[in-house]
């Protein structure tokens, strides 16, 4: 089968390679090199947007999300949108909720207080908030229902949507598959990277070298309208993470995705 979605590098992978512009240009480089025509640019020095612009360019890369702190997104919410307009980016991320779930009911009221008039904001410019999960919004609230189902619940979907990450749902004891298709239409971007059990214990993998069901979540992606799988790896235990993204891309290629 033959997939529309495009394989995409988040560059949180190599975050570390990209702690100056020049490191940051090589790498956009390098990841060109692999194959990837797409990335996110999360974890990476602080750049100019019309710098990136024609960086990404170069390369024949598009940057097709982002993760911005929460503190720039509620004080400069204009200037982010003017930013995502230069280098052609319609996907505004979120990494993680502030306070990440330490306070339970406080740090979710607070998001949705402070973030809801930021996600109008993006909306209105013809932008998409994107919220990148953890384990942690798989703990229950006060009313029983785990948080990522309140966030659905609570945002309408025109104005977030969810960059679902596989590892983390797994992690938090999800179906990865069923919640990407309980998202139909909210994730345009998923988080691809896989789970293995090595030397006693769970840890991240190139996809494809652990033990989750590509096959099914692909699949599920595809039913949901995802048009982007990201790969991810935050932790590639002393490999060459531009060798463990290029292992991933090659085994996501023989799945039809390109």
């Amino acid at each position: 089968m033959v997939f529309i979605m495009k394989i995409g590098a988040q560059l949180y992978s190599v975050r570390d390679y990209t702690k100056t512009l020049d490191d940051f240009s090589e790498t956009l480089k390098k990841i060109a090199d692999i194959g990837y025509s797409t990335v996110q640019v999360s974890g990476t020095c602080a750049y100019p947007a019309q710098w990136l612009k024609e960086e990404l360019e170069k390369c024949g890369l598009s940057c097709v999300l982002t993760h911005i702190k929460a503190q720039k997104l509620l004080e400069e919410t204009k200037t982010v949108a003017e930013e995502h307009k230069i280098f052609g980016c319609k996907y505004v991320g979120i990494g993680s909720i502030p306070g990440s779930f330490k306070n339970g009911m406080t740090d979710y009221m607070s998001f949705v207080k402070n973030f809801m008039a930021v996600s109008k904001y993006l909306s209105d410019e013809g932008l998409y908030f994107m919220y990148h999960n953890h384990n942690a919004e798989f703990s229950k609230s006060d009313n029983g229902e785990i948080f990522l189902k309140r966030l659905a619940e609570d945002f309408p979907a025109k104005l977030l949507g969810f960059t679902l990450d596989t590892y983390w749902v797994q992690a938090g004891g999800g179906d990865v598959a069923w919640w990407i298709r309980n998202l139909n239409g909210r994730v345009p971007c998923v988080h691809l990277k896989d789970m293995a059990f090595k030397d006693g214990s769970v840890r991240m993998a190139p996809v494809g070298e652990g033990n989750m069901n590509f096959d099914s979540i692909i699949n599920a992606c595809a039913d949901a309208g995802t048009e982007h799988v990201l790969v991810e790896q935050d932790d590639c235990y002393g490999e060459d993470p531009f060798e463990c993204l290029k292992r991933s891309y090659k085994y996501l290629c023989t799945m039809g995705l390109s």
